[in-house]
């Protein structure tokens, strides 16, 4: 198991959610709001040509985040 932030993963990827970082202060009641929880599972779906935003499946919906807000979020990847 590999442990990354959310903004290095690429299209395809299948994650669980570890932690939100102190970077993620600004907007992490958005994030907790939207059920980006610790121990959740999601798949990236898609990267936007320049990388920004980014498209991720969480919970049976569909979720962009912008590059900086998935550089807050802890994910452990399978190997």
């Amino acid at each position: 198991m590999s442990v990354f932030t959310l903004d290095h993963l690429s299209s395809g990827r299948e994650a669980i959610i570890k932690r939100l970082l102190p970077e993620s202060l600004p907007f992490r009641r958005k994030l907790l709001a939207m059920g980006m929880t610790p121990g959740c599972q999601l798949t990236v779906m898609r990267i936007a040509p320049l990388g920004d935003p980014i498209e991720i499946n969480l919970r049976g919906f569909l979720l962009c985040l912008r590059r900086h807000e998935a550089a807050a979020i802890e994910v452990e990847v399978a190997a």
